[in-house]
């Protein structure tokens, strides 16, 4: 079967012939109709990501037919959750955690085997696209806004970062909850976008002086963040007092300083986030479904053209959830 795999080669991902998985026990071997890149697929590419383990298959994100193993399962439409040994605590991952694509072998094959605990039935309402689109990037911003940030119809909220994939599931999972949503981008056509998904407004974070405009809103409840960095200071000055500032990455780094005296004024919370827990991830499909949400996806890729698809994480103008389609 064709797979994506990471390789010590000039060009760290090759597509590679390799054996087709077989199954034993308790597990399922899944035909794939679609997989998802994520920016850790690009970093591994790049050698920006620890542990990297050569040989592996790539791909967090996935759905398909179920082609072989437990009959209640056979022929049925799927979609994976790449969570590996979150543990028990809801709180917190265990330290035997790890993400489907690295070390286990992932979704960027033609095939993946996968214990059938990790299988959820595809939403009726979603293309094999937009299902494939789903499971990593979604789980993400689910903890990160309903369950860290605790979003709600009470709450004024501002996601950063308008056109990743994380962020356009925070927005939409902030909108279905009633609350009222604001963005930041860099780019005004991106802000302009997300209004159509039912954001109120935006803030260019090119302005060094955008979080003023924040502030003469009122400031924020709940700030929804990929980036770090320096903003981290802006948004001590625009969250709200005891607000939570959610921080599920750091695209931009560490913050060169961080300004204590409006952190402990304001009573606010600055809290981590990862990808979430086994049942978040139940808890995050019954939200897809019941607000039928879908996933915003940027473009489509054959499989032969994988570089490109991940080219397209280089690309300004991207926007949503980059997939690879197989067949």
């Amino acid at each position: 079967m064709k797979a994506i795999t990471i390789t010590q080669e000039s060009e760290p991902i090759q597509l590679a012939d390799i054996s087709k998985p077989e199954i034993s026990g308790d597990e399922c071997l899944v035909k794939l109709s679609a997989a998802a890149l994520n920016r850790r697929d690009q970093w591994i590419r790049e050698g920006m990501y620890p542990g990297i383990q050569f040989g592996t298959v790539l791909g967090s994100d996935g759905c398909g037919v179920v082609e072989e193993g437990p009959v209640e399962w056979k022929g049925k439409e799927v979609i994976i959750n790449p969570n590996v040994a979150w543990g028990d605590n809801p709180e917190v991952q265990s330290d035997k955690y790890s993400v489907l694509g690295m070390p286990t072998n992932g979704t960027l094959a033609e095939y993946i085997k996968v214990p059938t605990h990790r299988l959820h039935k595809k939403p009726v309402h979603l293309t094999n696209n937009e299902a494939a689109a789903l499971p990593l990037a979604g789980l993400t911003a689910f903890r990160a806004t309903i369950n860290k940030g605790a979003v709600n119809a009470q709450k004024r909220v501002l996601v950063t970062g308008a056109g990743g994939g994380v962020s356009q599931f925070a927005i939409a999972f902030a909108v279905a909850s009633g609350a009222e949503v604001y963005v930041t981008s860099g780019n005004e056509d991106k802000i302009e976008r997300v209004k159509e998904m039912g954001v109120k407004g935006g803030f260019n974070y090119r302005d060094e002086k955008w979080y003023k405009a924040a502030v003469a809103l009122g400031g924020f409840d709940s700030i929804i963040d990929s980036a770090g960095g320096n903003q981290l200071n802006n948004y001590l000055k625009i969250i709200k007092p005891s607000g939570r500032i959610v921080m599920y990455g750091s695209t931009t780094g560490h913050p060169e300083k961080l300004d204590v005296f409006r952190l402990f004024w304001s009573q606010a919370q600055i809290m981590g986030s990862t990808m979430g827990s086994d049942d978040e991830f139940t808890e995050m499909l019954e939200w897809i479904t019941k607000y039928q949400i879908r996933p915003t996806v940027d473009k489509v890729f054959d499989l032969d053209n994988y570089l490109l698809a991940f080219d397209r994480f280089k690309e300004p103008d991207s926007f949503g959830k980059i997939v690879v389609k197989f067949g």
